[in-house]
């Protein structure tokens, strides 16, 4: 058995009202989609052709937002007055994408404007007073934040008492007091009213931008696109009207330094979708401000200049490679800091560059399940820095606001959260962590809910049904890639692709009908695939390759029924991962110990199957691996089947190799007799070897054959010195324990060895005995 890395919720069916199964009809939509969208809050007419087909007409008025008026007013006042303007931007793609709108809004009307965008080594994130003092003292006049600001107290009030003009233009979570400002702009202003909360930075930015303008900018529509899309808010709503409009201009819009980084990702740009702006343009404009300097991403989206929009996006590539290499190196260090049995990860390392640190979070929250924060050290050992990542059923950002206290910095929302400690309060942190889990029941040893839409028979993932769910792009925040479920299907034709083997490539078998399926960094778990009846839940896509296009599984979770046998015989399967938690290895013969890898596992020497099943009810391990042979092969089935074991590595290795060595020749024992009888005495503890090859008789069975002897009484051996006895009785080989034993073992290693795994399997858990 194999359980799934995470909870999977299927949504149950809802009847739908006959007034939506008749717009579902005339929008010629399949039922299946309509249960989808029904799920998605669009049950009505209205809803329905808002969401498929969104117009400028579905965006709110900008002037809804609380001090927008003042805020344009004063923009106006500074543009006519020839102020010097600074735009102070983040160093994130919302960041970059924000200033630029900002920026290019204001030049539109004649603004004298400039930016700055902070490096997080060196300021640190949100307003800098040292970056305000310096900006005031070279005649900035009026500054504008964008995608920061709600947190920039310090810097704020030293600017407003300058007499210089800060306007707040953020959509972060509200702390308790606002910054004093001239004006703040944000979705969930406690004064305002506006009706959707989720925007971007970049959102926030275009509602000023269309409110200074007069106007809505299109050609802006873009730049709102990337940087919502890479904030990861939702998308519903207004943001999914922008992103939809904005993934439009960029297919058809001409901003050059846009155009150039698409080609150089490799994208067709008429065919871009918000999974090429999330997992390949996004990564590579956050890449700067991880690494450094964030402003040549402004550069590059404001340039008219295509040589050196080349330059630039060909600098970002680089930067984006680099940033790969780090975040890998560091993720796996993290990983051999990480306690398996915490429930909160919280990893701390000098050296680790802090702007990494939430990728390697989430890679980590991920693999493990578990929130997970990861922390950078400064040289001098006294603060710490860096990012969390949570799951839905933990809000990172509450559970640590109740100790704002314990930090210098802190910021984010549920599922994040950035901030810089003192290194003393580390203990602290993960102390009121726990309390805090314990205190509000909050269970995470479930793992993490995966939510399922739709349950799906093979046959009905088929091209028009999933050309069909494009219908519910663009997919993001709330508004997520459908999952589906397939129940009871056969694993076939499954094998490792990839340089390095990380992914597995199959097809689901239901009845008569194929289905191609790709499970990605799934290459490990190659043997978990083709044993009992599988359940799999992703993501429907479409592979085209040479002009032919195919229905595709991504997978993203799994889980296998019944029992499973893993196949580790051989010196190759032997290296082959076996769980390290929950595991007992069992063994036959005292030598077999040194065979195994993991020297404080749990470990069981077996004499009789009782004992063994005694122990395994007591310790309730989930899987067992069997390191040897057993002489008696039916010993082996009733350890498996009187623990109730699910899953059974069998490595079965033979050190004496009988079924191979055998029990020897009638010529074989008459040669060691007559050896013996000529012989006063043979010293076989070190002289073995030489008897073995003057009688040409391999060392292994020659061990074998004496034994048979001592055991019949023709020798004696004392002190590993063999002597012969001199008027033996006469006894048949078979009469002897010892070489009853090597048949009944001959046996076991035969069907253990040279079985195949479906023949095994199939045996181990049957009630018949071989």
């Amino acid at each position: 058995m194999k359980k799934a890395k995470y909870t999977w919720q299927l949504r149950e069916k809802t009847e739908l009202p006959e007034e939506f199964s008749t717009i579902l009809t005339q929008e010629q939509i399949n039922p299946l989609l309509g249960q989808l969208l029904w799920h998605r809050n669009i049950q009505s007419t209205e809803a329905l052709e808002t969401f498929l087909r969104p117009t400028v007409e579905n965006l709110y008025d900008p002037f809804l937002l609380y001090d927008m008026e003042k805020t344009i007013t004063r923009i106006q006042d500074a543009v006519a007055q020839g102020e010097k303007i600074l735009i102070y931007g983040d160093y994130d793609a919302d960041g970059i994408t924000s200033t630029t709108v900002m920026k290019e809004a204001i030049e539109l009307i004649g603004g004298e404007v400039d930016y700055f965008l902070p490096n997080r080594f060196i300021h640190g994130y949100g307003p800098n007073l040292a970056v305000f003092k310096e900006q005031i003292e070279k005649g900035v006049q009026l500054i504008v934040t964008v995608d920061n600001g709600v947190a920039g107290h310090e810097a704020i009030n030293y600017a407003m008492e300058q007499g210089i003009d800060v306007i707040v233009t953020d959509h972060h979570e509200l702390p308790p007091e606002l910054p004093n400002a001239f004006s703040i702009i944000h979705p969930k202003h406690p004064k305002g009213h506006y009706p959707f909360g989720e925007l971007a930075g970049v959102g926030v930015a275009f509602k000023v931008a269309t409110a200074l303008l007069g106007e809505l900018p299109a050609e802006f529509l873009d730049l709102v696109a990337i940087g919502t899309i890479a904030d990861l808010v939702s998308l519903t709503d207004e943001n999914r009207v922008l992103v939809k409009m904005g993934l439009e201009m960029i297919r058809t819009g001409e901003r050059i330094g846009l155009d150039i980084l698409i080609h150089l990702s490799e994208l067709k740009k008429e065919a871009i979708s918000e999974e090429n702006i999330g997992f390949t343009i996004a990564p590579r404009l956050n890449a700067l401000g991880r690494l450094g300097d964030a402003a040549p991403g402004v550069e590059l989206m404001t340039t008219f200049d295509e040589e050196e929009a080349e330059r630039i996006a060909t600098f970002i590539n680089s930067q984006n490679d680099e940033r790969k290499e780090i975040v890998a190196t560091i993720t796996k260090e993290a990983f051999e800091l990480i306690d398996p049995i915490d429930q909160i990860h919280i990893v701390a390392k000098q050296g680790w560059p802090e702007g990494v640190l939430g990728i390697v979070a989430g890679r980590i929250m991920q693999d493990t399940g578990k929130p997970t924060i990861v922390l950078t050290i400064d040289e001098k050992n006294e603060s710490a820095k860096g990012s969390g990542r949570s799951v839905s059923a933990l809000n990172l950002f509450n559970a640590l606001s109740e100790i704002r206290e314990e930090f210098i910095h802190f910021g984010g929302h549920h599922m994040a959260a950035g901030m810089t400690l003192p290194v003393a309060n580390l203990d602290t942190v993960k102390k009121h962590l726990a309390n805090y889990l314990e205190i509000n029941q909050i269970d995470l040893s479930q793992g993490q809910e995966l939510l399922v839409d739709e349950s799906l028979n093979v046959d009905e993932a088929t091209l028009t049904f999933i050309q069909q769910l494009k219908i519910l792009a663009p997919f993001g925040t709330d508004n997520p890639v459908p999952n589906f479920l397939f129940e009871n299907v056969s694993i076939e034709q499954s094998r490792q692709i990839g340089a390095d083997k990380s992914h597995l490539k199959f097809q689901l078998s239901q009845g008569s009908t194929r289905l191609d399926a790709i499970a990605f960094q799934m290459g490990n778990q190659v043997d978990e695939f083709g044993q009992g009846t599988t359940n799999l839940v992703g993501q429907l896509s479409i592979n085209e390759w040479n002009g032919n296009k195919k229905p595709q599984l991504m997978v993203t979770d799994f889980s296998v029924d019944g029992v499973q046998l893993f196949d580790l015989r051989g010196k190759n399967g032997r290296q082959k991962e076996i769980p390290v938690s929950n595991t007992l290895y069992v063994y036959f013969n005292s030598e077999s110990k040194k065979l195994i890898d993991d020297p404080a596992s749990q470990q069981l020497l077996v004499s009789q199957a009782d004992e063994a099943i005694a122990m395994i009810k007591s310790t309730n391990p989930q899987q067992l691996v069997f390191v040897d042979c057993p002489d008696d092969l039916n010993v082996l089935k009733q350890i498996t089947q009187g623990g109730k074991i699910e899953r059974v590595y069998l490595m079965a290795i033979s050190q004496e190799e009988a079924y191979l060595n055998g029990t020897g020749t009638r010529e074989q024992y008459a040669q060691l007799y007559k050896f013996v009888r000529q012989q006063e005495q043979v010293d076989v503890r070190y002289k073995l070897n030489v008897v073995a090859q003057h009688l040409k008789i391999q060392e292994k069975l020659l061990i074998f054959m004496i034994q048979v002897f001592f055991d019949l009484g023709f020798v004696t051996i004392e002190n590993g010195v063999l002597r012969k006895v001199e008027s033996p009785e006469n006894h048949p080989l078979t009469e002897s324990k010892v070489y009853q034993t090597r048949l009944k073992r001959i046996k076991t290693e035969e069907f253990l060895l040279y079985s195949d795994r479906e023949t095994l399997q199939q045996w181990l858990w049957q009630e018949e005995e071989v």
